[in-house]
């Protein structure tokens, strides 16, 4: 059974009559309606332009309250605009700029008008309703489709034209509402009332241009049939995406009359439900959200009901701002997932300490300490040994391949420092992964990014820095040629001789005292064994028994005393390496990561002011 839509119905004067009598003539058929619609147009062009096309009056009064939340979420979606434009594509912001910019365009335009637009499919009686509000005749209706091919616009008071310009609507386009109730209508002063083409119009133009005026329009009236109001077209591409915008939205089911008895009910609470299902919020029980009614735009049924809604929501004078509002909501819901971190990401004490321990294991600090604690060792034991012993442990070490001087001299293999390198990078990549754990994508890349071109000539750097920390920590122990020598090896070089300390000359003496003990004993006895000296064993024995025990002990003694400093003097060499490692990875990496981490808070905080005030509870 074919459907008869509203303009089926033939009213083409836009009375709302169902008699279709308009001007005190009857309209006995189609022909005489369409010759009653065509005269009415004929009259329309050449009667002289309508007050609405004039723009001499001045666009007035930005439309958001200055002590209201909507202009601080601007300005800080504003700033995160800008300083996230090295972080993210331009293709990622390209919406929050679209809102801002539509934002700046509608809030130097009038305060005192309300741009409502009509939408709907081909048949679902919009232009007809459209003429109802308007109480005239202003767009086309009929069985052509589509009817509608350009906005036509319908102002109920003077300095609109700005408004009218920004939708693209020309001046033979734009109307003023039927001398009448309508037109006299107090709470409707300020209304703009905009005409759309059909939504699902086979040309491309038409689609386009409801796209465009649906984005900047500060309201929409949604007419929808009891045949196509559940289309997945209507639902998919412009309810679903715009639920949001349910305060500033009406959805009208039209052309009641054509659903017999209790229908008109059933169908009505099935449009609600598949409005719940897009995440429309339904403005109930006195909550925010979308008007949803019934009405008949041809009996004239529920006209007036709609008329007094849009009145009281045209003079309330927030629309503008309650649409501006939602497009911040739905611009910072698109951004959502490139602020909004999994977890707490940052860099904590436990990541930073660790990243120095590896650092410091890939310069090889703790082997240094070791090294500077034998070779303190090793020192000592020269200067406080006994000559014998030096000399036989020199005799042993001679030539020797692994002895303690060559051993010392050795340079570190390639390999060794391929290693360090490789440790240096695995720190690196590791405390990257660390700091950028649960950030969004765009900015997990830019931490990591900051921590690799960091770490580019990180061993070089340590090297450098680990031989100057050693220079000042030695010239720190005293003067002299030996105390102005690095005390901490170079990665892959040789470790420089340890300072003396001051009891190091009188440990020396001693031992030189019993050698010369031991001499002076040998020489007395070898004298009176060929006798140039009178006999007497007991004294140059003890003479030279005492200097052999005497040398070791002193040895001994020496050993035992320089066990704490030597350790000391390790943990010195190895704290004073951690210190440039840790150094030169904070400059180079540790900083920028944290520069890094402290613009995503930044950015994070703006994101909460935009989201704070949010009216959609996106």
């Amino acid at each position: 059974m074919t459907a008869v839509t509203d303009e089926d119905h033939g009213k083409g004067d836009g009375t709302g009559k169902p008699d279709g009598r308009a001007d005190g003539r009857w309209d006995d058929g189609l022909i005489a309606r369409r010759a009653a619609a065509a005269e009415a147009r004929e009259a329309e062009e050449t009667a002289p332009p309508t007050p609405a096309e004039d723009d001499a009056e001045p666009q007035v009064e930005a439309y958001a309250p200055a002590d209201g939340p909507l202009p601080a979420r601007l300005d800080a979606l504003r700033e995160l605009v800008g300083l996230s434009r090295a972080r993210l594509d331009r293709d990622t912001l390209a919406e929050a700029g679209r809102v801002l910019d539509e934002a700046a365009a509608r809030q130097r335009l009038s305060s005192r008008h309300t741009v409502i637009a009509v939408a709907g499919a081909t048949g679902s009686g919009k232009s007809t309703l459209f003429n109802a509000l308007a109480g005239a005749p202003i767009s086309d209706t009929g069985l052509r489709r589509p009817t509608t091919s350009q906005p036509i616009a319908c102002s109920w008071t003077d300095g609109a034209a700005g408004l009218l310009d920004r939708l693209a609507v020309p001046g033979r386009l734009r109307r003023r509402p039927h001398p009448g109730p309508a037109a006299f209508d107090e709470a409707l002063q300020g209304l703009v009332l905009v005409d759309l083409p059909d939504h699902d119009s086979a040309a491309t133009e038409h689609r386009d241009q409801v796209d465009r005026v649906l984005a900047l329009v500060d309201a929409v009236i949604w007419v929808v049939d009891p045949e196509k109001y559940a289309d997945a077209a209507l639902h998919e591409r412009y309810l679903r995406p715009l639920a949001g915008h349910a305060e500033v939205t009406f959805v009208v089911l039209n052309q009641t009359d054509r659903l017999p008895g209790e229908a008109a009910d059933l169908v009505l609470d099935d449009l609600r439900r598949l409005l719940d299902e897009d995440g429309i919020a339904l403005g109930e029980h006195g909550e925010p959200g979308a008007t949803v009614m019934s009405l008949s735009a041809l009996t004239g049924d529920g006209v007036p009901v709609l008329r007094e809604m849009i009145g009281r929501f045209v003079s309330d004078r927030t629309a503008a701002t309650r649409r501006l509002s939602a497009d911040v909501d739905a611009a910072a819901a698109r951004l959502r997932k490139v602020y909004v971190a999994e977890g707490r990401p940052g860099l904590g004490e436990r990541a930073r300490d660790e990243f120095t321990d590896r650092l410091a294991e890939a310069v090889g600090a703790a082997a240094a300490g070791q090294a500077a604690e034998r070779e303190w060792r090793r020192n000592a034991s020269r200067a406080c040994g006994t000559p014998w012993l030096r000399l036989w442990r020199w005799y042993e070490n001679r030539g020797l391949p692994g002895s303690l001087d060559r051993m010392g001299q050795a340079l570190t293999p390639p390999e060794e420092e391929l290693t360090a390198r490789q440790r240096v990078e695995q720190a690196v990549r590791i405390v990257a992964d660390d700091a950028a754990d649960g950030l969004p994508g765009p900015w997990a890349q830019a931490v990591r990014e900051a921590a690799f071109t960091g770490a580019q000539g990180l061993p070089e750097a340590l090297d450098e820095l680990a031989v100057k920390a050693g220079a000042a920590g030695a010239s720190k122990r005293g003067g002299g040629t030996e105390a102005g020598r690095s005390t901490v090896p170079q990665l892959g070089g040789r470790p420089p001789k340890p300072p003396r300390p001051k009891w190091w000359p009188a440990a020396v003496l001693a031992q030189a005292s019993m050698t010369l003990l031991q001499i002076f004993g040998g020489l007395w006895l070898v004298g009176q064994i060929i006798g140039v000296l009178e006999p007497g064993l007991v004294t140059p024995a003890l003479i030279m028994l005492g200097g052999v025990v005497g040398g070791p002990l002193v040895e001994w003694a020496c050993a035992a005393a320089i066990r704490g400093p030597a350790r000391r003097y390790g943990q010195d060499a190895e704290r004073r390496l951690r210190e440039a490692a840790a150094g030169c990875g904070r400059a180079r990496v540790l900083d920028p990561v944290a520069a890094e981490l402290v613009r995503y808070r930044e950015v994070r905080e703006r994101y909460v002011t935009v989201t704070e005030f949010s009216t959609t509870g996106r």
